[in-house]
């Protein structure tokens, strides 16, 4: 099996095939199916290159337990490394056999990290809840929903105890300056206006999941394999509202309130309705206040990604850099590029590029860990038990200064 470093070089190699074809001035009809056959090989590297790094991050988790980040249980403090170890080996055997697999003493476990469901008045607690998941499969979870959710690693995430709403401070003083002060003279006052954004939690699930006690008996890596399937399910609905909620019963995406920073011009038989030139304007229409940070990243549809991939600068270089370093995104303009297939696709009207410090703009709030469930007598006549996971969240923009996106015209 190649290296992810070696298919970095086989990706590297076909982008200079790419260029040398895209710079040729008289490319035939062959040369065009050439760079279609090579684009198509392009992209599937970059897929292979995506997942082999998200195997070797598992790998990671699996070899070192990082429990960084843990909410210790209520009234105690952080469990010790052996009392982890043992609840993570109770989760294990609770996740593949139920309550009737555990000992007396996994039982004791499980119940210190039992969370209960409140009940439809909203005040005491019933019999109904969820276990903490361990770090481990927390980890694996987090992990696949970076992937799945890549909101979650650039913008800002709090995470907190409960979900009561969560008043959160927004200001923008940039119109207000000093001034010169006279001797003797008393100065003026300029009071900074404090604003409010009310974060809320959304209840989030990763719908039911039914295995096999076939299933659970045969696959050893039953546990990390559940931990996966919901942790993609709940990153792709975060993602999507992170990124294009309406802000309505739901978290209010970055794009939805970004302002449009540059109106494109460009024809989309040629380049897909983007322009170098649009790609210049929407990088100054950022505050420069912004603009000496770090955090700088272009964020995109993949369609979108497709078309500056064939932009040059005023010098006749390609404008795209794909990534020779494990770890490192591609980057544009030497800008890191943040590929997000929840935005819309590229067409006339839609909002396909965004750009800025979207760790500065947006944050995201978490309440406690993802939790989960196990129904054993629901389908106990199948032979098999119900899973599932939740989890709360919400997120909104906090500093809309520091994004703006790229909208194509309706008539590009």
């Amino acid at each position: 099996m190649p290296t992810t470093q070696a298919l970095r070089e086989q990706r590297a190699n076909l982008w200079s095939q790419m260029t040398a074809i895209m710079d040729r001035t008289d490319r035939s009809a062959e040369d065009d199916q050439t760079y279609d056959r090579l684009e198509k090989e392009y992209d599937d590297l970059d897929a292979k290159i995506e997942r082999a790094e998200r195997h070797e991050a598992r790998q990671k988790v699996n070899d070192q337990v990082d429990r960084t980040g843990v909410v210790p249980r209520e009234g105690r403090g952080g469990p010790s490394d052996e009392d982890a170890e043992r609840y993570t080996n109770a989760f294990v055997n609770y996740l593949v056999g139920g309550r009737e697999a555990l000992s007396t003493e996994e039982k004791t476990l499980m119940r210190g990290n039992f969370t209960q469901f409140k009940n439809a008045a909203g005040v005491g607690t019933g019999a109904a809840g969820g276990y903490l998941v361990p770090p481990e499969f927390r980890d694996i979870i987090v992990e696949t929903m970076k992937w799945f959710g890549p909101m979650l690693d650039v913008a800002e995430v709090v995470t907190t105890d409960t979900g009561a709403t969560l008043p959160w401070p927004t200001n923008d003083d940039t119109a207000n300056v000093g001034a010169i002060l006279a001797e003797n003279t008393a100065m003026t006052e300029q009071d900074v206006t404090i604003g409010t954004a009310n974060i809320d939690a959304y209840m989030y699930t990763s719908k039911l999941v039914r295995a096999s006690y076939q299933l659970m008996q045969d696959r050893p890596d039953f546990p990390q394999w559940l931990a996966r399937k919901l942790g993609e399910r709940i990153g792709r609905i975060w993602n999507q509202h992170f990124t294009t909620g309406t802000g309505t019963s739901q978290p209010d995406g970055i794009v939805t309130s970004a302002t449009v920073g540059v109106t494109g011009t460009g024809s989309f038989a040629t380049t897909g309705g983007i322009s170098f030139d649009n790609l210049i304007d929407l990088e100054e229409a950022i505050d420069p206040a912004y603009g000496g940070g770090n955090n700088l990243t272009w964020m995109m549809h993949q369609s979108a990604r497709k078309a500056v991939r064939k932009l040059k600068d005023t010098q006749g270089r390609y404008l795209w850099e794909p990534s020779l370093q494990a770890g490192m995104p591609a980057s544009l303009d030497g800008y890191p590029v943040r590929l997000n297939n929840d935005m819309a696709a590229l067409a006339t009207g839609s909002k396909s590029v965004l750009f800025g410090d979207i760790r500065e703009a947006y944050v995201i709030r978490k309440v406690r860990d993802i939790q989960t469930v196990r129904l054993d007598e629901r389908y106990a006549e199948y032979l098999q038990a119900g899973f599932f996971g939740y989890a709360r969240a919400d997120g909104t923009m906090q500093n809309a200064n520091a994004v703006r996106v790229f909208q194509t015209t309706a008539t590009a």
